[in-house]
Order: C-alpha cells, then sequence, then structure tokens
C-alpha cells in the first residue's frame, strides 16, 4: 500500500478521504467532505470542494476547481483550467447554497484545457471534449465536442484517436488499438470491451501520438 502524498505548500482539510497512491502537488485545497480516489494526480492549483466525489486514477491538470455538485468517475483527464460550475443563475445578492445542480462525468471521460461544462450535465464514458469548448448539454459516450457552444463533430475511441467512417460492416477502427467500434440504437459501443471496464494491462499504457484524419 503506498500512502496518499500531499505536497507541504497544499492543505487537506478534515475529515476528508484520500486514497492511496494518490499525490497532490503545489497549492492544493481539499475541502472537509471532499473523497478522492486511488491513485489520483492533483496537479498545481487544483481545488476540491466539500461534497465533491473523485474516483480512481483521474488526472486533474492545473488549476481547477471542482465545486460542490460535481462526480468524477474513474480514470477521468481533467485538462489545465477547465471549468465546472454548480449554479446555472448565481448572483452575488442572492444565496443559492443548498441548490448546487450535479455535474457528473462519467468513466473515461477527457476535458481539454479552458473547456468550459455548465452543471446539469452528464458527460458520457470515453467522450472527448476539445479545447476550449462550451458544454450546455448532456454528450453521449464517445462523442467528440468541440466549439461554443459544443457540438458533436466525431467520435473518439477508447485510446484517443478519432474514429474514421464506418466500413460496410458499420465498424469503425481505432487506428491506435483496433478496437472494434460500431453504433447501436444511436450510441457508439466497442466491441472488444465493455465501457465500463479498465484497459486489460491495469495500469497506464505506452500510448502512440494522435493519428490525425
Amino acid at each position: 500500500m503506498q500512502a496518499p502524498f500531499v505536497h507541504p505548500s497544499s492543505y487537506v482539510d478534515e475529515p476528508s478521504s484520500i486514497g492511496e497512491g494518490t499525490r497532490i502537488w503545489h497549492f492544493c485545497h481539499v475541502m472537509p467532505g471532499a473523497r478522492i480516489g486511488k491513485r489520483c494526480v492533483l496537479g498545481q492549483g487544483v481545488f476540491v470542494a466539500s461534497g465533491v466525489i473523485v474516483g480512481d486514477d483521474v488526472r486533474i491538470q492545473n488549476n481547477v476547481s471542482l465545486y460542490e455538485g460535481t462526480i468524477v468517475e474513474d480514470s477521468v483527464f481533467l485538462g489545465p483550467s477547465c471549468v465546472l460550475t454548480n449554479v446555472t443563475n448565481p448572483r452575488a445578492e442572492i444565496d443559492r447554497r443548498g441548490l448546487y445542480e450535479k455535474t457528473l462525468i462519467r468513466r473515461g471521460a477527457t476535458i481539454g484545457a479552458n473547456a468550459t461544462i455548465l452543471c446539469g450535465t452528464t458527460i458520457g464514458r470515453h467522450a472527448f471534449v476539445g479545447a476550449g469548448a462550451l458544454v450546455t448539454r448532456d454528450v453521449p459516450d464517445y462523442a467528440l465536442m468541440t466549439g461554443v457552444p459544443a457540438r458533436r463533430t466525431g467520435f473518439m475511441s477508447r485510446h484517443g484517436q478519432k474514429l474514421g467512417r464506418p466500413g460496410p460492416d458499420g465498424i469503425m477502427i481505432c487506428p491506435e488499438s483496433g478496437y472494434r467500434y460500431r453504433i447501436e440504437e444511436g450510441l457508439v459501443r466497442c466491441l472488444d470491451l465493455p465501457e465500463d471496464a479498465p484497459l486489460p494491462s491495469g495500469g497506464r499504457d505506452l500510448g502512440k501520438p494522435y493519428v490525425r484524419s
């Protein structure tokens, strides 16, 4: 068992829960009641509010704030300075504590640098929100979302590669892993690995560069 590491410049308030092997770097603040899973990495300047739940193997890059109402499932990547909110209609003169809206980021999703996720939305499993995008509604599994407001501009594989057009059999192939994908009842599904299963290696694979299509 590897104990969590907390940099001396950071504050972890009690009671909170930090999983084994998690590393919390410079100038972070974890509020009481937050739950962070195993083997996570919190970069410089990360804030985690009370009541936030973070799963295992999550990577949170510099200057990200997770406010109350946020749930982050396993193996999520949150890019530098991405923004998550918890009130749709904030006003300085109106107290809406206790009315926080839920934001759910599901397993394996990526939120790009400087992207903004409005509260009350769900980001699907292995979805990919591009840098600077503004997400205002739910995102399906494996969807590639870009622009302001964000629109689906394709699908991304489990390995973060854009999936090409389906072949005659309706199958799309990941150019990195060779995993097969198909649209079933309007949703992309991986034919070689269940959406909630970890990659077979059990750890971080040595990846390949992005394959531009």
